[in-house]
């Protein structure tokens, strides 16, 4: 009787924390996007222009990046405006040169963003465009990142589809989610 109330407990329990990271990642605006295909895991998207708040960051992300961008919306910024969160986080470049970016509201332009206070924080607009993308589990590391790049780009040569080098990842849930509810993706520009 004692095993069966305690898979029945472990079983309510792993349901409160599937629904309550879902709910989590729901409770956030998300960048607008329309479906073109979808083909299992991969998918070619169109987006429209996206303003975006960016900072530099170490490889690792540990360096005060989500911290810098999290101030700006906080309201750590010229006209003091507190800012909606929003998914997904996105993280894009290389090893001397990455980036951390948090998508603004739909309704918010770079022209009606705020100033940031922090000189290493930047408003930008990204152009509209077609992208493909791959959707994928597990934590933010080198080895995940790469191989759903590769997946990516091998679909892409596959489906004789043309892009863009730059490759960017879209990370929607808090870091207390379990590694294996996490939804990532990684995105590249197709021409």
């Amino acid at each position: 009787m004692k095993v069966v109330t305690c898979l029945a407990l472990l079983a309510v329990a792993t349901t409160l924390l599937v629904v309550g990271c879902k709910a989590t990642r729901a409770g956030y605006e998300s960048a607008p996007f329309k479906v073109v295909r979808r083909d299992g895991k991969f998918e070619i998207r169109d987006y429209p222009a996206l303003t975006l708040v960016e900072t530099p960051v170490a490889v690792a992300g540990s360096d005060g990046g989500f911290n810098r961008l999290f101030q700006f919306i906080s309201g750590r910024n010229e006209a003091s405006q507190k800012i909606a969160m929003t998914t997904p986080v996105f993280m894009s470049g290389s090893d001397t040169n990455a980036t951390m970016a948090f998508v603004m509201p739909a309704k918010m332009t770079a022209a009606r963003a705020p100033k940031p206070a922090d000189t290493s924080v930047k408003v930008r607009t990204i152009e509209a465009g077609r992208f493909a993308v791959y959707s994928f589990s597990g934590g933010r590391n080198a080895n995940n990142e790469a191989e759903s790049a590769g997946k990516l780009r091998s679909w892409l040569e596959a489906e004789r589809l043309s892009a863009l080098p730059e490759t960017m990842f879209g990370y929607f849930d808090p870091p207390w989610t379990p590694a294996f509810l996490r939804r990532n993706e990684v995105m590249i520009r197709i021409t």
